[in-house]
């Protein structure tokens, strides 16, 4: 009897004490030797079966509201402490946020600006200028610093200022906007075709090594569509590579270098350009030649051909033109002023009718006086039998839109 009455006993106690245990480890949070001690108690009482199951669904409900409770204010907590994490992390990466679906851009950046934007060589909108980087650079990200990123592109290292650039996937569609794609032949005798199709027609071929500009905005498999002097279709991937033209930062001294080269090419095409305006300027003064025994229809006539030729040009012009018929009658070209301008394929408006038109209307008095001193024998274009305009280049001497020779 007393056997049956401590196994009984014993029972009670380890079935009480697992429920109480269950209970605690669901809550993990509450202090459980106040009910261990209870439990203790109600199982010293020989009587003690009928209280245990409702003592202990007590202290269930018990330690699960503490555990609520205790779980509810450490999730609170936790959930208070993500969240100034969480704004903290915010407040850092509305400086430079990098993250990207494209690992390729993960640390690069772009300038987003117009045209350029300053490196500097520390984190201050006052240090040195140390380089540049322009529309279409891109660059590698070392490091962010507040409002400031480290960057590293071509020769170039420094700082530039996060109001101006954009990264990661930011940065890849800027440089999808403002960067070339080209695509490169890889193979002799490319041909470029009028649609994606190898039964479309050739428009043009191209040597290995040519540099076509892709046109990103069609895409068709096994084709890239580009262009080339003009000529736009397509060609087959497998003989192009394509790359996107992805410029890199330049150093102060890189642009020095540059603007030195570009003054020296300039200055050595100016000179150029003066060597060969000199060489059809050569200065000649005017001379007094043997004058010409002229009736009134010879001035007239004259007058007529230097109109239709220099009506629009200086005075100077006007003379010039005269001048060059009285050398070559001078020269032997005719015997008379007559038959000068009106030598075959000598002078256009002679040949056209022109000539005879302003001489039956009247030249101008200008032209009319210009004639008559040309023929006195005043010369001023070097004895010249011929002219031509002075943008043919001819070597000679210009006077107004004629280079004279």
């Amino acid at each position: 009897m007393n056997a049956n009455r401590n196994l009984k006993k014993k029972l009670i106690q380890t079935s009480a004490i697992a429920i109480a245990v269950a209970a605690m480890s669901a809550s993990a949070v509450y202090a459980h030797t106040e009910y261990e001690d209870q439990v203790a108690q109600l199982v010293t009482s020989e009587n003690a079966t009928a209280g245990v199951s409702s003592a202990i669904s007590g202290m269930q409900t018990t330690a699960l509201s503490n555990a609520k409770a205790t779980v509810t204010e450490s999730s609170l907590v936790a959930v208070s402490s993500t969240a100034a994490e969480a704004e903290t992390l915010s407040v850092e990466s509305t400086s430079v946020e990098t993250e990207s679906t494209d690992s390729e851009w993960t640390n690069r950046l772009m300038a987003n600006v117009d045209e350029f934007l300053y490196v500097r060589a520390s984190a201050d909108a006052n240090s040195e200028i140390v380089g540049k980087l322009r529309k279409g650079d891109v660059a590698e990200i070392v490091s962010v610093s507040g409002d400031w990123t480290q960057i590293t592109s071509g020769n170039v290292s420094g700082y530039v200022s996060n109001d101006y650039v954009v990264v990661g996937d930011d940065a890849k569609a800027l440089a999808a906007e403002v960067c070339d794609t080209i695509a490169t032949a890889t193979t002799g005798g490319l041909r470029i075709r009028s649609e994606a199709s190898t039964d479309a027609s050739v428009v043009k071929t191209v040597s290995e090594g040519a540099e076509l500009t892709v046109d990103t905005s069609a895409t068709v498999d096994g084709w890239v569509k580009v262009s080339y002097n003009g000529v736009s279709g397509y060609v087959s991937s497998e003989y192009v590579t394509v790359e996107q033209e992805l410029g890199s930062g330049i150093t102060t001294e890189e642009e020095a270098a540059i603007e030195a080269a570009e003054a020296q090419a300039a200055a050595e095409a100016a000179a150029k350009e003066a060597a060969a305006a000199s060489s059809q300027t050569t200065t000649t003064t005017t001379t007094q030649n043997a004058a010409v025994a002229a009736s009134y229809d010879d001035v007239t006539l004259l007058a007529a051909l230097i109109q239709c030729e220099a009506g629009s040009e200086s005075y100077e012009g006007k003379l010039a033109v005269g001048a060059v018929v009285v050398n070559r009658l001078h020269s032997g070209y005719s015997s008379s002023i007559y038959g000068v301008i009106y030598q075959k394929g000598q002078f256009g408006p002679a040949s056209s009718g022109k000539v005879a038109s302003v001489a039956a209307s009247g030249p101008s008095a200008s032209c009319i006086q210009a004639a008559t001193e040309a023929l006195s024998g005043v010369d001023n274009t070097g004895g010249a039998t011929s002219f031509k305009s002075a943008s043919s280049g001819h070597a000679g001497v210009v006077i107004g839109n004629h280079v004279f020779f």
